[in-house]
This record gives structure tokens, sequence and C-alpha cells, in this order.
């Protein structure tokens, strides 16, 4: 019979490409998982991988196993989520992958919530962008990721995962509420002013490009920063303007004008498990007291 852990090592490997991923995601040494794949070989005697390179590739028998792999990963998922089900109490750890808004925002609320409610849960959260985390989710290395699509920018999709839409705010442009920006009334009176974005390749800086160029101008970048507190300190100083998603101000508000952008447009927040998790009690609390620290958000003023 094959073992179930080296096949999932295999399958570690076909997602993250190099033994030395998979060692670091697994909490192994390189060398035990060059030497448990090797004993997989022997076990279904035929070659799984070929060196190309410094790299190593796997072979067409090892995509088949890779593919059974997921379905008794999901197999397993899936009687783990019934056998937890079963139970009357509600315990275990919620691994939450979770982007920077979203944190603060709502994970204190749900935090204190869960913790009063489901206090043998654990709740464990990491800090992640969105496109990442939906693959690292994909991946087994979080059991519930919180992400974010902007109007026309799909986020990625995988068909193990569901999407289940948590909240929605609007997007804004943000300006200094000093005397010389009260001549800002629109995207276009922006087109002299310095910028602050999230780096490129972020849904967000590509949506707030694409913003700026159908008002007719390119952006001047001259700050970029993944911290969206640190661009709201850079806006409320009077350095720079943005587009913003309400939940930035979420109990903290802010001295900066918000402008509302043609369209009104909104940013879709959405929750995403692998399916065969998706009845685990444990999860399902999460995503019950998510929702509720999200709409007791969408009722508050942030403005």
């Amino acid at each position: 019979m094959l073992d179930v852990r080296r096949l999932r090592l295999l399958r570690e490997l076909s997602i993250r490409g190099t033994l030395a991923e998979v060692a670091e995601a697994l909490q192994y040494s390189p060398s035990s998982v060059s030497q448990q794949l090797a004993l997989l070989e022997k076990e279904v005697g035929v070659e799984l991988l070929r060196k190309t390179g410094r790299r190593v590739q796997l072979t067409p028998q090892a995509e088949v196993l890779v593919t059974h792999t997921a379905q008794l990963l999901e197999t397993m998922e899936q009687a783990e989520a019934d056998l937890a089900a079963s139970l009357t109490t509600v315990t275990g750890t919620v691994r939450i992958a979770v982007f920077q808004s979203a944190a603060l925002a709502l994970m204190p609320d749900t935090l204190t919530r869960m913790a009063t409610t489901y206090p043998e849960v654990r709740i464990e959260m990491i800090q992640r962008e969105p496109e990442t985390a939906l693959h690292e989710t994909w991946a087994r290395d979080f059991d519930l990721v919180i992400a974010e699509q902007y109007p026309g920018h799909a986020a990625p999709r995988y068909p193990e995962l569901d999407r289940v839409k948590l909240t929605t705010d609007a997007i804004r442009l943000a300006v200094p509420a000093s005397d010389g920006s009260t001549a800002i009334r629109s995207l276009a009176d922006t087109a002299e002013l310095p910028w602050v974005m999230e780096p490129r390749g972020a849904a967000s800086r590509h949506w707030a490009e694409q913003a700026c160029r159908s008002a007719g101008f390119e952006p001047d970048v001259r700050f970029e920063t993944a911290d969206l507190q640190a661009q709201a300190r850079l806006i409320e100083s009077g350095n720079a303007v943005a587009l913003m998603p309400d939940l930035v101000w979420t109990g903290r508000g802010t001295t900066a004008r918000l402008l509302e952008l043609p369209g009104k447009p909104h940013r879709t927040i959405f929750t995403s498990v692998r399916r065969s998790s998706v009845q685990r009690p444990a999860i399902l609390a999460a995503r019950e007291t998510l929702a509720a620290a999200a709409a007791a958000v969408a009722g508050e003023d942030t403005r």
C-alpha cells in the first residue's frame, strides 16, 4: 500500500516546484524530502522525478499520482470534517490568511466574538496578499482566506476552493483636508499631484492606474507601499492622494476628504475554504463570526 505521507510530498513538489520549498513548507530537511520521494519511487516501481539542471521535474506517472493524491487528501479532509461535526463541542484550529485592511477592521472583533462563543477553537492569523493567500489555501497552508476583488479585476480561482461573499466597501478618492485640496472635485483634478499606491502586481494598483487613465492622465506615483496605514498617513499629512477602500478607515476615522468616484465603485471582500472542509464546525463558526463582525462594521459611519 502506498504511503500517504510520501504521496503528499510528491503533490507538494508539484505545487511548490523545488525540494527546498517543500521542506520549508512542511518543516522537513531537503535531504529527508529527497529520501522519502526515493522510497516512494521504489514503492511504485517507476521513475517519478527527473533532474533538469538544478531542479527536478515530475514524470507523467508522477502527475497521475498527484491527481489521485489530491482526491485522497480531499476525502480525508471530508472525513475529518464529518467526524468533527458529529461532536457536540466545536473545537480545533482554524488558520486564517487575511490582507491588511481586513485584518485591522474585522479580525479584532472576530477574535473577541470567537473567544466568547467558541472558546475551544484556536484561531491563527497571518497577513498575506490575497492572490498569494488563495494559492496557499489551495495548497493547504491555511484553512480559510479572506480575500478581495476589485471591479473588473477577477481574483484567481481554484476549483477546490469555494467563495462566499463577506462584505463590500466603497472605493473613494482620498485627498488631504488642507486648504489647497479644496479645489479637488474629481479624479481628473489630481493629474498633477503626487500619488501613493501599492506596489505593481497588486490588484488595487492595477485598478487605480486604470481609473486614472480613464480619467485622462497617467498618475505620478511617487510613493509605493503595501501598508495602507502608511498610505493614509501620507494622505492626511498632505503629501499624496490615493484611491482608498472605506474599510481602511474603520475604527480610526480620518482627516482626509473622501470623494465619490463616477459609478460609485465597490471592492468585494470574500472568504474561501477548501470544499472538502466547508462543513467543518470550527470553519463554519469562523465564517459565521466574520460575517457578524463585517455586518457590525457595515453599520458604522467609517467616514
